[in-house]
């Protein structure tokens, strides 16, 4: 299980997300509060931002070290400034590698993906299922060998075969698709997953039993104005709302936020 941190509004400094909140995600790493299956998250991290100005694609920090060993991160949060920005500290579901491949965000084109949850027994009961929906170009993509990469991979897939339907409506529907086949083999399948595409952020909350990974988000806070951050865990005192279970929020450019049920 892992911890995510999701920001979009003014811009801001990244050390002022990452570092200054009294339970920020650094401390989140090595003292979380809310994690039932694991003590730390010292497998890795990665930062992700986009231009505040310029519609480019988003840069990502990324290191196999515990977040708090990286000497370089509260260096570049002074200096990196972003209207956008997503965040995530590792802890390796058992089996599989501590490697810069696997480490998040995952990055295609304008969109970044977080993710905080597993698919029991991935390897053996449900990669070569999922690996078989995906789409060539999405195959191609994916660098790791994490189920939290291949169920990225798919919601490219179904982004492009469905260019109709919106990225909330996909993210839904994947959810719905890996829940339903992870159902039929009996596995545990959970998910807290973050999308952002530099002007929206798009978030759910799912398992196939009862224990679902927590995710809060707070508008407006007198030390964040005009923005909406995304979290595990708060990340100080203030006025943050669980994301309902089983439901997809959506975060909008004029920050509205909204949820619906998958």
């Amino acid at each position: 299980m892992c911890r995510l941190l999701g920001y979009l509004g003014t811009p801001i400094q990244l050390d002022r997300i990452l570092y200054k909140p009294e339970h920020s995600l650094i401390v989140q790493s090595y003292q979380p509060k809310e994690m039932h299956v694991a003590l730390h998250n010292a497998d890795g991290f990665g930062v992700g931002w986009y231009h505040p100005q310029r519609e480019e694609n988003p840069y990502t920090y990324k290191n196999i070290l515990p977040i708090w060993n990286d000497l370089n991160l509260p260096q570049l949060g002074r200096y990196i400034e972003s209207n956008s920005t997503l965040s995530y500290v590792r802890s390796a579901t058992p089996g599989l590698p501590v490697d810069i491949g696997n480490c998040q965000p995952f990055v295609c084109d304008r969109l970044m993906f977080v993710h905080n949850g597993y698919i029991e027994h991935f390897r053996h009961k449900l990669r070569r299922t999922i690996r078989n929906l995906l789409s060539e170009e999405a195959e191609i993509w994916i660098k790791g060998n994490t189920d939290s990469e291949y169920l990225c991979a798919l919601i490219l897939t179904y982004l492009r075969t469905h260019p109709e339907i919106g990225i909330e409506e996909v993210l839904a529907k994947v959810i719905n698709e890996v829940g339903k086949l992870s159902k039929a083999e009996n596995l545990k399948f959970i998910a807290a997953m973050i999308i952002g595409t530099g002007k929206r952020l798009i978030a759910c909350r799912y398992s196939t039993f009862e224990d679902v990974p927590t995710l809060y988000w707070v508008r407006d806070d007198p030390n964040y104005p005009n923005a909406v951050i995304l979290a595990s865990e708060p990340l100080f005192e203030g006025n943050w709302q669980p994301c309902p279970e089983h439901h997809i929020l959506t975060v909008e450019e004029d920050l509205e936020v909204q949820n619906f049920p998958f």
